[in-house]
């Protein structure tokens, strides 16, 4: 028998990958992180590139 016949043979495995009509998912987790990562991102080479400024 393969692993995948074996793993989908134990019982309630239907139950953890089942997904309800109601849940959404990781949507707004992922929204928020890819945001605050793009932000930190540009912060970063503003507080980088600004030691780099003619005066």
């Amino acid at each position: 028998m393969s692993p995948l016949h074996a793993f989908a043979a134990q019982p309630g495995v239907t139950e953890i990958l089942a997904v309800s009509k109601g849940d959404t998912g990781p949507g707004p987790v992922i929204r928020t992180v890819l945001i605050v990562g793009v932000v930190g991102i540009v912060f970063l080479a503003w507080f980088l590139l600004r030691g780099y400024k003619k005066d």
